[in-house]
This record gives C-alpha cells, sequence and structure tokens, in this order.
C-alpha cells in the first residue's frame, strides 16, 4: 500500500512541478510579448480587454462545441467570485498601464513588492508575525527597489505609481483567494471563464474613463494591415490565454504562496534579459545594485518559504501516520 501513495505523492509533485514551470514560462515570455506591443499599441486596458474576449469566446465555443467539461454560467459562483475578479483584472490593467513607461528589470523590481504587501497585510489581517527569514529577505526586495529607483535614468512616475497600485490590487487579490475560498472546488478553465466574463463591466469602464475608447479601435483596424502588429497582436491573445490557464492551474495545484514564488523567481530570467531586449536599458551602478539586492531578496524570500513549508508538512506527517495506525 505504501508504495502505491508513493507514487501517489510522486505524480501530484510532478503536476505540481510542471504546473509552477509552465506558469514562470509563460509569465516570463507575456511581460517581453505585451512591452512589444504596447511599444507599437499604447492602449494597455484596450489589449487587456481584447485577451479577456479571446479567453472567455474560445472556453464558452469549446463548451459549447463539447470540447471542454467546463460547467455552464451559475449566478451564485458568479456573485462569489467577483471581488476576486475586480481585483485581479485591477492587477493585471495597472500592471499593462506601467509597462509603458518602465523599463523591464525595474518593473520586476517593483512588482516584487508583492509579497511584503502581502506579508503586511497578513499581519493586520491578525495573521501573525512572519519568521525572520521571511522578513529579512523581504526587507532585502524593499530596500533593493529603493536603490534602483535611485539610479534609474528613465524615471517614470507615471510608470511606477501605476506598478505600485498594481502590487495593491494584487495582494488584495491574493489575501482574498486565500481567505474566501472562493476558488475552491473550481477548475482552471472555470475559473478563466468567470474571471474573463466578470472583468468585462470593469473594463469597459476603464476603457471609456480613460479616453482609449474610440482611438484604440481605429488604430486597431488601421494597424490590421501590418503584419508583423497582427502576428504580435495574435500572439499576446494566446499567450493571455496561455498565462491565465498556467497562472489558475498553479493557484490550485500548488497555493496561491507557491504562485507568487514563482513569480518572483521567474523575474530572476526576466531581470537579466530585460536589461538586452527591447530597447535594453541605460546601465547604472546603482541601478544594477538595487536591482541585484532585489533580485537577491527575491530569491532568499522564496527559500525561506520553502523551509517553512517543509517544516510544516514535517509536522503534520506524524499526525497522519498516527491517524493510520489508529486505524
Amino acid at each position: 500500500m505504501e508504495s502505491g501513495s508513493g507514487f501517489i505523492a510522486e505524480t501530484s509533485s510532478f503536476k505540481s512541478l510542471i504546473a509552477a514551470f509552465s506558469y514562470g514560462i509563460s509569465s516570463m515570455a507575456m511581460v517581453f510579448i505585451n512591452k512589444a506591443i504596447l511599444m507599437q499599441y499604447g492602449y494597455s486596458m484596450t489589449l487587456l480587454t481584447l485577451q479577456q474576449l479571446a479567453t472567455t469566446l474560445l472556453i464558452h465555443f469549446g463548451r459549447v462545441l463539447g470540447h471542454t467539461k467546463a460547467r455552464g454560467f451559475d449566478i451564485v459562483t458568479a456573485k462569489k467570485l467577483f471581488p476576486v475578479s475586480f481585483f485581479y483584472n485591477a492587477n493585471v490593467a495597472f500592471a499593462l498601464a506601467s509597462l509603458k513607461g518602465v523599463n523591464i528589470p525595474m518593473y520586476i523590481a517593483l512588482k516584487r513588492l508583492t509579497p511584503l504587501a502581502v506579508l503586511v497585510a497578513g499581519i493586520f489581517s491578525g495573521k501573525g508575525k512572519p519568521s525572520t527569514q521571511v522578513s529579512l529577505s523581504v526587507i532585502f526586495i524593499a530596500a533593493g527597489v529603493i536603490i534602483a529607483a535611485l539610479g534609474d535614468f528613465s524615471f517614470d512616475l507615471f510608470g511606477y505609481s501605476m506598478a505600485l497600485t498594481s502590487v495593491f490590487f494584487q495582494t488584495m487579490y491574493l489575501v482574498l483567494v486565500e481567505k474566501s475560498g472562493a476558488e475552491d472546488g473550481l477548475s482552471s478553465v472555470e475559473l478563466m471563464f468567470y474571471n474573463g466574463f466578470l472583468s468585462f463591466p470593469f473594463l469597459f469602464f476603464l476603457i471609456i474613463a480613460t479616453g482609449e475608447f474610440p482611438n484604440s479601435l481605429s488604430l486597431l483596424f488601421a494597424k490590421a494591415n501590418s503584419f508583423s502588429f497582427l502576428a504580435m497582436l495574435i500572439l499576446s491573445l494566446v499567450m493571455g490565454i496561455v498565462l491565465n490557464f498556467t497562472m489558475f492551474l498553479c493557484t490550485i495545484v500548488n497555493s496561491a504562496l507557491t504562485t507568487t514564488i514563482v513569480g518572483v523567481l521567474k523575474g530572476v530570467g526576466s531581470t537579466t534579459l530585460g536589461f538586452v531586449l527591447l530597447g535594453g536599458v541605460q546601465v547604472h551602478a546603482l541601478n544594477v545594485t538595487g536591482l541585484v539586492i532585489n533580485t537577491a531578496g527575491g530569491v532568499w524570500y522564496s527559500y525561506a518559504k520553502y523551509q517553512q513549508k517543509k517544516n510544516k508538512t514535517r509536522k503534520v506527517e506524524p499526525d497522519i501516520e498516527a491517524h493510520h495506525n489508529h486505524k
């Protein structure tokens, strides 16, 4: 019997690893694809709406044609998921807006402030104090951002404030998912469908409020003749679907924490590539030093959280064994 349970554990840990790895790769690719398309097409809210529309329609027709087992629309589930969807889409919307003015290494450094915000939110919501290792690593991340910002030649106040607003919404999203359990019992495809569907009122409001409409549509039709732009847009829509799927899958198979850690680790690769791809970055000693400290803090945070989880699992295992022995 033991070998059977060992095989199941091995399979589930392999599935967890694949989910985390695929989310990391698609998340990394998406930053560069979005940055590339926003350099040609500056309407970030319209781009996000198109990505969500493509996702929702694909799942809807997939369900109608019997290619996906996703259940139909349920108003009770929709009500439960609405706040989660709001914070998720607000996070992505502000992150995209910040990408227009912030270079990729600096954008990733700012987004790495999410664990700090999650910790602060946790303390205020009565979760207790984090471990010393976690606290120190998060201080490292924050210090790195401040040092890097001081040496950022292309400092863009609007871009920075958009990225920090995005961090706030991502924190609210992660805390809400953990607390409400709103996503329990739903598959990653169903989560994608609800998330896409519920995002439309908020995104339509943003498109009108930011003045993107109708200019964004006329520019889209004008650029439709360009093959390179069209190819980039289609790639962006496809990757939007892949990223949403792998992110929700990673959160379901692992946890919101693991998803955040993978996000931090993939940032190491993106930061390095960001210096050379898409126009690169003007190098300043302060900027590089800050980014190195920020990245080191990110890796340290991931390690501290992994150790914490391992110790928790070790404490739970003897209890499970004792429970089995009594049976």
